[in-house]
């Protein structure tokens, strides 16, 4: 029986979480920071908060207020599988999986285990009133409120592991963003992640552990 292209990655990605070394990352993680490898589409990776060290995380709870979408929050731990993210082109874009990505480009961040969108809006944060940053959507369901454009921070021209990173949603202009803000209830101990319109050193994420695909030979 043929296996799908997303079963296959999926039991991929478990069988290397089941490889972990002494550090807390995956094998293929290490190397990959060893060898600052690019980021390309189709990698399955974390989003680290550069200030926090908190990673990009979702779940399948909604938001009790604004939009009641599925909520989006900045986790602790290293070892979570609900904080892995697949890394896509637009719906118009002609790049394709394994393709590097540019500093400027627009594109789209899957959450792994849930299907849906990262994604924004103008409803208000829960904790801050900042621009509420969700999840939603599924795989052939999306629109612009997905659309985030990539900045490197720095001299760097293509995304690789070890840049410091900006992510702007193109719909509200509001930077990927998460602060010291905790939860206490629903999601005691994560912290906030929201939309803010400025720059500020709160805005910057690292890629951390995952699946790195290879960069292709030649577009």
């Amino acid at each position: 029986m043929a296996i799908s292209f997303h079963l296959a990655l999926s039991l991929l990605l478990l069988l290397l979480l089941l490889l972990r070394v002494d550090e807390g990352f995956v094998s293929v993680s290490a190397a990959a920071a060893a060898e600052s490898v690019e980021i390309t589409y189709g990698s399955v990776i974390k989003l680290m908060h550069e200030k926090t060290k908190f990673r990009l995380h979702s779940h399948d709870v909604p938001y009790g207020s604004g939009s009641g979408q599925q909520s989006v929050t900045g986790f602790p731990n290293v070892d979570d599988s609900n904080s892995y993210w697949i890394v896509r082109p637009t719906h118009d874009s002609s790049d394709k999986q394994g393709d590097a990505i540019k500093s400027g480009t627009i594109i789209r961040l899957q959450h792994m285990k849930t299907r849906k969108w990262l994604h924004s809006h103008l409803h208000a944060s829960p904790i801050s009133g900042n621009l509420e940053v969700s999840c939603f959507g599924a795989d052939g369901e999306s629109d612009t409120g997905d659309y985030w454009r990539l900045e490197i921070e720095g001299s760097g021209k293509t995304w690789r592991q070890d840049q410091r990173v900006r992510l702007r949603h193109v719909d509200t202009g509001g930077y990927l963003h998460s602060h010291d803000k905790k939860y206490t209830r629903i999601a005691g101990g994560q912290q906030e992640v929201c939309g803010v319109r400025e720059k500020r050193p709160d805005n910057i994420w690292l890629a951390a552990e995952g699946v790195y695909l290879p960069v292709n030979g030649s577009k």
